[in-house]
């Protein structure tokens, strides 16, 4: 029994696409928290408890390394009737940008 290239090269796929999984799964895990957190600081409520990718690209960090840049997109309410969107932006593991609108304030 042999181990030929071409089996070497898909266990190696195989594996790359199952570890890039995995990453994706953790960096969305991170952006669900970061938008939990500021809602709680923001006062508003995320609905559905999640986020969905809208757009993904790579693009280089700080120190010029390249990492998988994501935008995802998530809904939420300042007054428990009214939806809103709202969009986080990660780089790789890190937060670069979190994006709500302000709420309508009614002055009397």
């Amino acid at each position: 029994m042999t181990i030929e290239l071409l089996d070497l090269l898909v266990v190696g796929v195989i594996g790359g696409f199952a570890l890039f999984l995995f990453s994706a799964t953790r960096v969305r895990e991170l952006a669900i928290s970061a938008v939990k957190r500021a809602a709680r600081d923001g006062d508003f409520q995320l609905l559905d408890d999640s986020v969905s990718l809208q757009r993904m690209s790579f693009s280089r960090d700080n120190t010029g390394m390249w990492r998988v840049w994501r935008q995802y997109r998530f809904d939420y309410s300042y007054d428990g009737v009214q939806r809103e969107q709202g969009a986080v932006i990660m780089l790789g593991k890190s937060l670069q940008a979190l994006v709500v609108t302000e709420p309508d304030r009614v002055l009397h």
